[in-house]
């Protein structure tokens, strides 16, 4: 038997799977790609694994397999959701988590809410570097400015000048020149269709690598706060709305802190 809680961080939905109840867990790209199906499973964005710290003082190492089975280093969603599932399984609301990703360890620190029901957790993100140089397609997409960035994992930042072409996107063309931008990188990569609203506010549709389009994006939110910081146009502190609602991002010289709520589901027993 499977015992799998089930969350979403603004509408970003994940099933989490912790090896304290499963004792046979294993990474099995299978597995998330039948239990992510939104058809014939039970439907999510990714599947998270817990398993145990690989160093005394960890909470848990954390496993992101996408719905396509890939495997991701980070996401900034999914580890609010994996948050909220250990302070469930602990019968706490609050407190500090460590977390061990693929792209290192990441603090996870509770601001309010309930561990049973909505609970806004902050992330400390690490630092964005450059990513993969520019394609030829994403060199020539019609945007003020383009960008590609890391922060665990890679991301296109594309800010359009305005909000008409966001909705244009959204309409049905965000898949097409999501995926399209998104072959010419190898590994594949995240991509931000960004729109600067005001100094403190972006509008951020995504395309994610081994997922589609999704309601939010962690990960992407930090890097578009950041991209937009990094041309002038915001400031250190930024809202960015999503189809899902609203991550906090704050930018300083040494890291960059995600802000978020996770909301907890259902507990789910599979055979």
């Amino acid at each position: 038997m499977l015992r799998l809680t089930k969350h979403h961080g603004l509408g970003n939905d994940f099933l989490v799977a912790l090896s304290d109840h499963n004792p046979e867990l294993a990474i099995d790209p299978e597995l998330a790609r039948s239990v992510c199906d939104r058809r014939r499973g039970i439907g999510a964005d990714g599947l998270i694994l817990a398993f145990p710290p690989s160093e005394v003082g960890n909470d848990a190492c954390m496993v992101l397999l996408n719905a396509d089975g890939s495997e991701a280093e980070i996401s900034g969603n999914g580890i609010r959701c994996l948050g909220q599932a250990l302070l469930r399984h602990a019968g706490r609301s609050e407190g500090d988590q460590r977390i061990e990703t693929a792209s290192g360890v990441r603090q996870l620190r509770t601001v309010r809410g309930s561990a049973d029901q909505e609970i806004w957790i902050q992330v400390d993100m690490g630092t964005a570097t450059s990513g993969p140089a520019l394609g030829s397609l994403s060199a020539a997409y019609p945007a003020l400015y383009r960008s590609t960035h890391n922060i665990g994992n890679p991301h296109l930042v594309l800010i359009l000048d305005s909000l008409a072409k966001l909705e244009l996107l959204a309409q049905g063309a965000l898949a097409a020149d999501g995926s399209q931008l998104e072959s010419e990188y190898p590994e594949g990569i995240n991509v931000e269709f960004v729109h600067v609203v005001a100094r403190d506010h972006l509008q951020l549709l995504v395309w994610e690598r081994g997922a589609g389009i999704t309601e939010a994006c962690g990960s992407g939110a930090t890097v578009a706060a950041v991209a937009a910081h990094a041309q002038g146009l915001v400031g250190a502190n930024v809202r960015v709305a999503m189809p899902g609602g609203e991550a906090l991002v704050d930018i300083s010289d040494s890291t960059v802190l995600l802000t978020g709520p996770s909301v907890f589901i259902a507990e789910v027993m599979l055979p």
